[in-house]
């Protein structure tokens, strides 16, 4: 399961996992959905509804191009830097293209589903 992320013209592709969290994001899709900055190492978005995290693997190495749901917020955190753990980060997937174009998105981003 693959997902496009385009923002400013430019499309980072992820691989999804096969968790419920991934399932469940995949079901609000297409999306055209604020992105923010937070902290100096991920963009993220608040997809409308919440996803649930049974069966879903932790975030135990947040990577650059992890894809990740921080189930406390409700949001779903796209990495442009390496981050490490958090209590309540769940992996959704990776990035399989564009992770170059992670740290300048901004505005308004399109979410579809390629695969």
């Amino acid at each position: 399961m693959k997902i496009s992320v385009e923002s400013n013209g430019n499309i980072t592709v992820y691989e999804l996992n096969n968790s419920q969290a991934s399932k469940e994001l995949l079901a609000q899709l297409p999306l055209d959905i604020k992105v923010e900055n937070y902290s100096h190492d991920e963009k993220i978005f608040y997809p409308p509804n919440k996803l649930s995290t049974s069966n879903t693997p932790l975030a135990k190495n947040a990577v650059t191009g992890t894809l990740a749901y921080y189930a406390p917020w409700g949001d779903v955190v796209m990495f442009y830097k390496d981050f490490g753990s958090a209590s309540g980060l769940y992996e959704l997937g990776k990035v399989v293209s564009g992770k170059e174009y992670i740290n300048s998105m901004s505005g308004t981003i399109e979410i579809k589903l390629i695969d």
